[in-house]
C-alpha cells in the first residue's frame, strides 16, 4: 500500500545484555544433545539479561540514538515504547523509559505501540502520521524485549531461540529535498492464529490470584510449524498488497531487514526471489529478540555500512496475532 510519507531516521542505538548464553547452556537446560540448537535454529549464541530491565536497556539504546541525532533528551516531543514484552503491567513501559532518561518531570508524552514482533514497524507507521500532521517533530521509538524470563524448557524449539536486546531510533520530518520517506506500509492480522503464539497468563483471564492457576500459563508458547504453514499461505498476497511484484522478486529494494523469526523463517524469504545477499541476519548471534529484532538488525546493517543514506530498505515480519506487516523506506 503506497503512502509516501516523509520520515527520516536521524539516530539509531542498541543495547545488548552483558551475559552471553552459549548453545551448550540452553541445550543442558532443555535436555538436548550437543549441536541440536545450531542445526535446528541456526543460533550460535544469544544475550540474556542479568540485572538489566527493559526500560534500562531502552534508555541505553536511546542515548546512543540521541547522540547520533545530535539531540538532547529534552528535545523529544514523544516517546514510543514499541516492545512485545512489558516491564510490568502498570504503568506503561513508556513512562518508565522516560524516567530512565531523566525526563520524569518533563511532561513529554510516552506511550506504547504493541504488536509483538512487529511493534517497531507499527510504531514507525504511527510516528510518521504524528509527524506528517505537524503534531510532533522529534519522536523516540524504543524496542526492548526480555524474553528469557518466559521461556519454557519443555518447548525447546522456542526456548533455545529467543534472546534479549534493545534498540532505539529517533525519527523526524526530513528537510526539503531529502529523499527519506516511507513509501509503502501495510499490516494485516488473522486472529484465527491468535493462540499459535501466546503467553496465556499475565492478564485478567488467567490471573495468578485465581484458584488452580497454572504457572506454565505464564510461559511462552509457540507452535512453530503451524505458524510457518499459516505464514506461507498469507505471505504472497500480503507482499503484493504491500508492494506489487514483491512476492516474486526484491524489486528495487537494496536491503531487506526481516524479523529474525527462525532459521526456517529466514530461508523462506529466498522463495520470493529475494537474493540472500540482500537479507540481513543477526539470528546467529542474537537469536529472536521479539520486537527488538528488526531495529537491532537495522542498527547492525547501518553500522556495518550495508545500509547507506538513500538506500531503499524493506522492513518486514510476522508476529503473534497472527499478524504480518511490512514497510518500504528510503533510509
Amino acid at each position: 500500500m503506497q503512502v509516501d510519507i516523509p520520515l527520516k531516521i536521524i539516530g539509531l542505538g542498541r543495547y545488548l545484555p552483558k551475559r552471553i548464553v552459549s548453545n551448550a547452556e540452553v541445550e543442558a537446560l532443555c535436555g538436548l544433545s550437543a549441536g541440536w540448537v545450531e542445526r535446528r535454529n541456526g543460533v550460535r549464541e544469544r544475550r540474556w539479561v542479568t540485572d538489566e530491565t527493559s526500560s534500562f536497556m531502552s534508555a541505553e539504546a536511546a542515548r546512543e540514538a540521541l547522540d547520533e541525532a545530535k539531540l538532547k533528551p529534552n528535545q523529544l516531543d514523544l516517546i514510543i515504547n514499541a516492545s512485545g514484552t512489558g516491564e510490568q503491567a502498570i504503568p506503561d513501559t513508556g513512562s518508565l523509559i522516560q524516567r530512565q532518561l531523566g525526563l520524569g518531570k518533563s511532561g513529554i508524552p510516552a506511550m506504547t505501540v504493541h504488536t509483538t514482533c512487529l511493534s517497531f514497524i507499527a510504531a514507525m507507521d504511527v510516528a510518521s502520521n504524528f509527524i506528517h500532521s505537524g503534531r510532533y517533530k522529534n519522536i523516540l521509538i524504543c524496542s526492548a524485549d526480555v524474553a528469557s524470563c518466559g521461556i519454557n524448557p519443555k518447548e525447546p524449539e522456542s526456548a533455545t531461540l529467543v534472546g534479549d536486546a534493545a534498540a532505539a531510533a529517533v525519527v523526524t520530518r526530513p528537510e526539503y529535498g531529502d529523499p527519506s520517506m516511507i513509501h509503502h506500509a501495510h499490516f494485516k492480522t488473522y486472529g484465527e492464529g491468535a493462540y499459535l503464539t501466546a503467553i496465556m497468563g499475565g492478564g485478567s483471564r488467567f490471573h495468578p490470584r485465581f484458584p488452580n492457576h497454572n504457572p506454565e500459563d505464564d510461559l511462552f508458547h509457540m507452535d512453530g510449524p503451524a505458524v510457518l504453514r499459516m505464514v506461507r499461505g498469507i505471505a504472497p498476497e500480503f507482499l503484493e498488497e504491500l508492494y506489487p511484484g514483491l512476492s516474486k522478486s526484491s524489486r528495487n529494494i537494496d536491503v531487506i531487514v526481516p524479523h529474525q523469526a527462525s532459521k526456517v523463517g529466514l530461508m523462506m524469504l529466498e522463495r520470493f526471489g529475494w537474493p540472500q545477499a540482500k537479507i540481513m541476519s543477526t539470528l546467529e548471534t542474537l537469536g529472536n529478540c521479539v520486537a527488538a529484532s528488526i531495529p537491532s538488525t537495522l542498527y547492525q546493517a547501518a553500522r556495518d555500512g550495508k545500509i547507506q543514506r538513500g538506500n531503499k530498505v524493506l522492513l518486514v515480519g510476522t508476529g503473534a496475532g497472527l499478524s504480518i506487516g511490512g514497510m518500504v523506506i528510503t533510509y
